[in-house]
């Protein structure tokens, strides 16, 4: 089966020099084909900051595809903010800040759902629905359909309501009409895999919590999410699809950072099968 890292929320500047280690094995061990960096990398968007991320990015041993957070813009360089407010992001990460992956077996598209006079709330423009959608109408039937932000499209718990992404209920509509089957997000530390209905067609949200940061919220511990897709036999790669069929089945994995073994261990699984049709 095919493998791919979700790491949200790493806030260099604020990282466990234990648990980055421990994610960097457990990237070995597993070696996924792309691994995800759904935003706010950094802490306080610091040259130091990008630097520990880049030098960290490059021991992972795999392609990455990475979008902005909230963090990743300067909050205190006001002349920054206002004027180049990506410009030590794109230093690091290249500067297109939606980047597409596309591979006979995934498509996976980036939104950046930053705004330079927001300080914490994000937000997805018509245009960007739109643009999405197209993408996402154009993908092939053996391609999982991926969409990766920052803020969250859904929340478990009322306190993180106002964390909301604005505009996730028109995003969510035209993503899933147009054939998305995940929803990738970050920001708010939190864990979960959460099935959306009364769409289109049913999608899944993912929101990955805080990777090495100590940023952690009370009694949720460091994680990241594994995902793996394919047919049921569990071939690798591009031979896991025939023909025009759909992935088979796709499984998320919560992975935890386990204190006492200082390595990640997983801790769940949600099997879900992509809807086409």
């Amino acid at each position: 089966m095919s493998v791919l890292l979700q790491i949200s929320d790493t806030h260099f500047g604020t990282e466990q020099a234990q648990v980055v280690e421990a994610l960097l094995t457990l990237a070995a061990e597993q070696r996924p084909k792309l691994v995800v960096l759904s935003g706010d990398i950094t802490q306080r968007a610091q040259p130091a900051q990008f630097r520990a991320a880049k030098a960290f990015v490059e021991r992972l041993g795999a392609p990455v595809l990475a979008i902005p957070g909230n963090h990743d813009i300067p909050l205190f360089d006001l002349w920054a903010r206002l004027t180049r407010p990506y410009a030590r992001y794109t230093r690091v990460f290249g500067a297109d800040l939606e980047p597409v992956h596309s591979s006979p077996d995934l498509l996976l598209i980036g939104v950046n759902t930053t705004r330079a006079w927001r300080h914490k709330n994000g937000e997805v423009s018509a245009a960007q629905i739109d643009r999405v959608a197209q993408r996402l109408s154009a993908a092939s039937p053996r391609q999982l359909r991926v969409v990766a932000v920052h803020q969250p499209v859904a929340v478990t718990a009322a306190g993180d309501r106002p964390d909301l992404l604005r505009g996730h209920p028109a995003a969510l509509r035209a993503w899933s009409a147009a054939g998305a089957d995940l929803v990738l997000g970050g920001h708010i530390h939190l864990p979960y895999t959460l099935a959306q209905q009364g769409l289109a067609r049913r999608l899944w949200v993912v929101q990955a919590g805080t990777a090495v940061s100590s940023r952690t919220r009370p009694g949720v511990p460091n994680s990241v999410h594994i995902l793996r897709w394919g047919d049921a036999s569990g071939a690798r790669g591009d031979e896991a699809l025939t023909g025009a069929e759909a992935p088979a089945i796709c499984l998320i994995e919560q992975w935890d950072f386990a204190r006492q073994d200082r390595s990640f261990v997983r801790t769940a699984v949600t099997s879900v099968q992509p809807e086409r049709g």
